[in-house]
């Protein structure tokens, strides 16, 4: 028989603004941190664990297969295997597909799978000659070769490029990520009053969920240095964000008539989330108790141009491999990358016309009802460290089903620069009995 994917138990780091609270914690300290918490929380042990794996973006060079560094560090045994996957914005979400196909292959029976990115400790890249210049100093046996070593390095180009908006740059088509949201804007006739409009209410919706508590069994405290204060909510929340501060923002990516702004843009953001993922038949045997269901995945490609869309396309192709429809989920997450982009693949999911030419189909998707979609906030809200975005979806939504729907299925799925989208169908031990 095959394998029934379940996830036990999962955390999420509080997420900190680029340069901001965590930003004394590198991306190995924050996946430590995690790592650890989530093996001390959960029913597993340590001695359980037959794999790491950790999707990560910005990968640093200090660190190389970052996801056996934390596993390490974090108290793995050291016979235990971790590998670090990348596909961009879905690298968490990757690497928990890549955990469950894992297990339902047989190789493993529980397996530690998230994501971490430290978008503050994005590198600064200088140009080639610099390092040969540098290269030619450290070769220098000789005075007079010193000296000319010495003139090279002082003539070299030495103003730096942020490899940060290089990485959000799509290399194929020649747009960051702003003027892909610009794109669709245009495209989908968004007015910036829609998109301000949307990004306050993740704003609501984020400050609420933490008013009430919802937040404080996700995510755990981190003590940052150089303070070692506590930090333990989402930092870029603001409950006080009102359409009359967010229209005070002028347009990023398209001066002056663009509408994408740092108002309804995902923040650039630190944050670490690991899940314990393992198959039904092993948490029952353990007694572990059960979070909910990983059913199916599906990640498709997409115009580079127009990569916010991918949540459209994944989400077309997984739905109609089970024989379900977008109303049959009871909540769906859709990554905020950009407000442009989410309104975009909410009118893209409800247009038939858009669907006969793209999707091959003669009736539109169907977008998720606005009380169903991200009920708790989004990364315009919360942010979006990139390597992470992907597993802090599928944690809230499993969530979600066990502890407020009573059961059912959800939708999670993101867009992915370089023109794709990933999309994961959870369900709930509730809806596993019924159906």
């Amino acid at each position: 028989m095959q394998r029934e994917i379940v996830v036990v138990s999962g955390w999420r780091s509080p997420l900190g603004k680029a340069g901001g609270a965590l930003a004394g914690m590198s991306a190995v300290e924050l996946g430590v941190a995690v790592l650890r918490e989530t093996l001390a929380r959960s029913p597993i042990e340590a001695d359980d664990v037959d794999a790491v794996i950790i999707g990560n973006v910005i990968q640093p060079a200090e660190a190389a297969n970052i996801a056996r560094v934390i596993a390490l560090n974090a108290g793995v045994p050291r016979h235990v295997p971790a590998h670090t996957v990348h596909r961009n914005c879905a690298s968490g979400m990757q690497a928990i597909t890549d955990a469950a196909e894992k297990i339902l292959a047989g190789r493993a029976d529980v397996v530690l799978a998230g994501g971490v990115e430290s978008m503050t400790h994005a590198p600064l890249l200088f140009h080639d000659r610099v390092r040969e210049a540098l290269g030619e100093l450290q070769k220098a046996r000789d005075f007079p070769a010193k000296s000319k070593a010495l003139i090279d390095v002082a003539k070299a180009p030495w103003k730096p490029r942020i490899s940060l908006l290089e990485g959000l740059t799509d290399p194929t088509v020649h747009l960051n990520m702003g003027q892909t949201a610009e794109n669709l804007a245009r495209e989908f006739a968004l007015s910036r009053e829609d998109q301000d409009g949307f990004s306050l209410q993740s704003h609501q919706r984020a400050a609420a969920a933490w008013d009430a508590g919802w937040y404080d069994e996700e995510a755990i405290a981190l003590f940052p240095p150089p303070a070692f204060a506590a930090v333990k909510n989402d930092e870029g929340v603001r409950a006080q964000q009102s359409m009359q501060a967010l229209a005070k923002l002028k347009p990023v990516f398209d001066r002056p008539l663009g509408t994408v702004t740092a108002g309804n843009s995902s923040q650039i953001t630190d944050g670490a989330a690991v899940l314990v993922v393992t198959h039904r038949e092993k948490a029952q045997a353990e007694g572990w108790p059960i979070l909910g269901f990983l059913h199916d995945w599906a990640y498709a490609g997409c115009d580079p141009a127009r990569m916010g869309l991918g949540p459209v396309f994944c989400s077309h192709k997984l739905l109609k491999a089970r024989g379900l429809a977008m109303h049959d989920m009871q909540r769906v997450e859709i990554n905020e990358a950009f407000a442009a982009q989410t309104l975009a693949c909410l009118s893209a999911m409800d247009s038939q016309s858009f669907a006969q030419k793209h999707l091959g189909e003669s009736k539109a998707l169907g977008a998720p009802d606005m009380q169903r979609l991200n009920v708790h906030g989004g990364a315009i809200a919360m942010g979006h460290p990139v390597g992470m975005s992907g597993a802090r979806l599928i944690l809230a939504l499993l969530r979600q089903l066990k502890h407020e729907t009573g059961g059912g299925l959800a939708l999670a799925t993101l867009c992915v620069g370089g023109g794709q989208g990933g999309a994961t169908l959870i369900g709930s031990e509730t809806w596993k009995q019924s159906s």
